[in-house]
């Protein structure tokens, strides 16, 4: 499957001018996925640049190798809270800038056996990282009923997140919920029928974060990023829901206040109706940035 077909990367345009790329600069993609705005980056760098791709999804990560394979490029099979850990190992004590594209890449969506379509007959997963042991088939058919709806409506922002935990209790109670379609029609069922957003949708969302600890992961990430940032460096976030988005709001906010950051976007950049009506997915897309203008390291997250 060509994937590269399938995969356009969102806001690249606007991303490029706000990571203000350097010819000789040294540039991390957090979130390399397919490698669309890896690919930006490569095509802007010299012969003295570099750029270090990071992913939890290793089949992603193979596809980017293909597309990118560059003696420039660095990839690394790796979390993105990481980045300081990855950075040192490899010598590197500071970066020009940093990318993150927190949507879920295309590979994931597509390759249904991954379980995070709503119509995949395949096992419930979710994880990003394969390796790992929970996924999203234990947290439906483990957790308690509480917690499951504290979930759906921390992390779904569901309206209905008590409704659908009963029913989801309801249901296991017969035999496991095994499949995306069997979690999506129980779903469905509370809603009855569905509108012009698929109904199961903040129910998945919220047992993709809950499996992939993706706000945790995000927070430390931010922090993590900034501290390898050099001054003048750049930090860019392309965010697809309101959760993410206020971490990344607040973060730039409190650094800007401590005098660490200068803020780029005192409103979030957004995607233009071309962009729109060529890749849909990019209409809930928010870019924020910010320019490291201080040396001082970064505290821990609250």
């Amino acid at each position: 499957m060509n994937y590269e077909l399938m995969h356009i990367p969102v806001l690249v345009k606007e991303t490029m001018e706000m990571l203000d790329v350097k010819a000789n600069g040294t540039y991390v993609d957090a979130t390399v996925g397919l490698g669309g705005h890896a690919e930006a980056v490569l095509s802007m760098l010299g012969s003295d640049g570099r750029l270090v791709g990071i992913d939890r999804d290793e089949d992603a990560l193979r596809y980017a190798r293909e597309r990118l394979g560059n003696s420039r490029v660095f990839l690394k099979n790796r979390s993105f809270s990481q980045i300081q850990d990855i950075l040192s190992s490899m010598n590197i004590r500071e970066v020009d800038g940093v990318l993150f594209d927190l949507g879920v890449s295309m590979l994931q969506l597509k390759e249904l056996k991954r379980g995070f379509s709503f119509a995949s007959e395949a096992r419930l997963d979710m994880r990003m990282d394969t390796a790992q042991e929970l996924t999203a088939w234990d947290v439906v058919n483990k957790y308690p009923e509480k917690d499951l709806e504290r979930i759906l409506k921390e992390y779904g922002e569901e309206p209905f997140a008590r409704r659908i935990a009963k029913a989801i209790i309801t249901c296991r109670k017969k035999s496991p919920i095994n499949t995306c379609k069997e979690l999506s029609d129980t779903v469905m069922k509370v809603y009855g029928g569905r509108g012009k957003t698929h109904p199961a949708t903040r129910t998945f969302q919220a047992l993709r974060i809950e499996v992939n600890r993706e706000l945790d992961e995000l927070k430390k990430g931010l922090v993590s990023a900034l501290n390898m940032l050099k001054a003048g460096g750049r930090l860019c976030v392309i965010s697809y829901h309101s959760l993410e988005d206020r971490i990344v709001k607040n973060f730039v906010r409190d650094n800007a206040r401590e005098g660490i950051v200068k803020v780029l976007t005192k409103k979030p950049v957004t995607a233009g109706f071309d962009e729109i009506k060529i890749n849909p997915s990019s209409r809930s897309a928010k870019l924020r940035g910010a320019e490291k203008i201080s040396s001082q390291g970064v505290k821990d997250y609250d």
